[in-house]
């Protein structure tokens, strides 16, 4: 295959034919119907995680960036926002008509404008909640879409993006771009420096109020479940202090957190992921 041959839509598709990236594919959300994959993210910890930073501001006016096929903009409406999904692609399968659909199926008001998040079509201060799950790392300008989520929201209104590929140095980024699974099909990864993603938030005038790192929190480690999180730890601290003392250990909130904390400190993968939480000032 040929990566200029392929569009994202085709790369996800020909992904859903392989036998071994059945679970890959169901993490993606990208199963089919959709509306069940849709009810499952909106059932899931990730979700669970993301309305409990948002709890202020829910239920909202929200602007879902680079919204995909639709998963999160399907689980805003649930909990009772008002939402408008932002998604440059057409496709019926990952883009934009796959949101007209989903919400047409699921009786939700999404409205859909087809348009790219660096450009965005409101007028200052419409949303209280401007939320984007991976879509950072795919900007063709990172700057002016951060200037532009800051420009549409209220004084006092939430800018979340999650699930953000991060990079310790420039070097680091062809090692990401290989190890990604569809990358070398459609050829729309990437990835930026920690200090990048920062900059242009706090640049677009917005106070960065808390950065998630890679085992900070269930959004970014899914689809590890806080359990299964939990259990890692313990089997980690079995040759330390025996099986017993070690699960109790890794059933503490508090020791549990700290590890989480360090293990996101010494964490250099390519392509790992940080999520990020900023305040328009009032």
């Amino acid at each position: 295959m040929n990566a200029k041959f392929l569009t994202w839509e085709q790369a996800v598709e020909w992904l859903k034919t392989q036998p071994d990236a059945q679970e890959l594919v169901k993490a993606c959300y990208y199963d089919d119907p959709l509306i069940v994959a849709s009810q499952r993210f909106a059932n899931s910890e990730e979700w669970q995680a993301v309305a409990e930073i948002l709890q202020s501001w829910i239920p909202g006016k929200v602007l879902d960036l680079g919204a995909g096929n639709g998963i999160s903009s399907y689980a805003f409406a649930r909990s009772g926002c008002t939402v408008i999904a932002i998604e440059p692609d057409p496709s019926s399968i990952v883009g934009a008509g796959a949101i007209q659909q989903l919400a047409q199926q699921a009786d939700l008001s999404i409205v859909v404008e087809q348009t790219v998040a660096e450009t965005l079509p409101f007028a200052d201060g419409t949303f209280d909640i401007v939320y984007g799950r991976q879509v950072l790392h795919h900007a063709s300008n990172l700057n002016q879409l951060c200037r532009e989520a800051g420009r549409v929201l209220r004084p006092g209104g939430v800018f979340l993006a999650t699930r953000e590929h991060t990079i310790s140095q420039p070097e680091d980024l062809t090692v990401f771009l290989k190890s990604h699974p569809l990358h070398h099909l459609y050829g729309g990864e990437n990835a930026f420096l920690l200090k990048d993603y920062r900059q242009a938030i706090t640049g677009a005038g917005l106070n960065l109020k808390l950065v998630y790192g890679p085992s900070d929190s269930v959004i970014n480690y899914f689809p590890v479940t806080r359990v299964q999180n939990q259990n890692k730890i313990a089997i980690f601290l079995e040759k330390y202090v025996g099986k017993f003392l070690a699960h109790w250990i890794g059933s503490q909130k508090s020791v549990v957190s700290a590890m989480n904390s360090c293990r996101s400190l010494i964490d250099k993968t390519p392509g790992r992921l940080y999520s990020f939480l900023a305040i328009k000032p009032e």
